[in-house]
């Protein structure tokens, strides 16, 4: 992404556009692209904007007046136009972490991936194949709390953005999600809200579905009920068994993991509740 982004979440009321694009002609902004969209259900405004001629040592003025401008209650956000700061975790299986890192290692990403965390070590060879810092955190013979409070400590030592769970199979717990509110994506292997927790193919399989498919969605206390970023599905029929299901949803997994995560580190993603508006 090469221009600043503004961002607006706001209670809607008439004008808002006007308001908004006059400040930033004020500051001499030309705008490249414009989005917004009124949830009328909850009578919130969601506005995304791209613009160039604006000198960086103002963008922080900028923001600060477009948020003064708005009424209370209102979120204002300029992201700066440099790739994200992420951490993957992950715990066995390579299609996920070895598409990102593929992606990563060309410059398709739009991220800087910092740091691979993962409960085994079967993808450190993968990860030091790309340069990239691979931590090793056993789970065995411990409880959850004193694992995730490892997890947690490995974390802090990133000046991060996100958190990748590049199918990384365990559930996170409230203090985790909480102090990462809004930061963690996770894939799920099925088309939520279908077959949520663990083996999704063979309760697809069990049921006899004629489509599988995988979702991308920000993580919540409450398991895979996050707000959703995309879905992608494919078609399956009664030849296909739980492993077939499965092998041909790893391909579905990385598409929408990747598709996800381009829309989220291009600030085209805003949280509304338990969704999500896409621009």
């Amino acid at each position: 992404m090469k221009f600043p982004v503004l961002r607006v979440i706001c209670p809607d009321q008439p004008g808002l556009v006007h308001q908004i694009t006059a400040i930033l002609a004020r500051f001499g902004a030309n705008i490249i692209r414009n989005d917004e969209f009124v949830d009328r259900a909850a009578q919130r405004f969601f506005m995304r904007t791209l613009f160039e001629n604006v000198a960086p040592e103002d963008w922080s003025d900028l923001e600060e007046i477009v948020h003064a401008a708005l009424p209370q209650g209102s979120a204002v956000t300029l992201a700066r136009p440099k790739p994200k700061r992420i951490v993957i975790c992950t715990t066995k299986e390579y299609h996920c972490l070895g598409d990102l890192l593929l992606r990563h290692h060309f410059g398709d990403l739009n991220a800087q991936i910092l740091a691979v965390i993962a409960n085994h070590d079967t993808l450190a060879d993968l990860a030091a194949r790309f340069e990239i810092p691979f931590y090793h955190l056993p789970h065995d013979d411990m409880p959850r709390e004193e694992h995730e409070a490892q997890l947690r400590q490995r974390l802090a030592q990133y000046d991060l953005d996100y958190i990748v769970l590049a199918k990384y199979m365990r559930i996170l717990g409230p203090e985790t999600v909480h102090e990462y509110a809004g930061k963690i994506i996770n894939i799920h292997h099925s088309f939520l809200p279908s077959f949520i927790g663990a083996k999704p193919y063979a309760q697809a399989f069990a049921r006899g579905v004629k489509m599988i498919g995988a979702t991308a969605h920000f993580v919540t206390s409450e398991l895979d009920e996050g707000p959703i970023i995309t879905q992608q599905v494919i078609a399956a029929d009664h030849n296909d068994d739980a492993a077939a299901m499965q092998q041909a949803g790893r391909e579905v997994e990385l598409q929408t993991l990747a598709r996800a995560l381009k829309l989220v580190f291009d600030d085209r993603v805003f949280i509304s509740g338990n969704k999500t508006v896409v621009f």
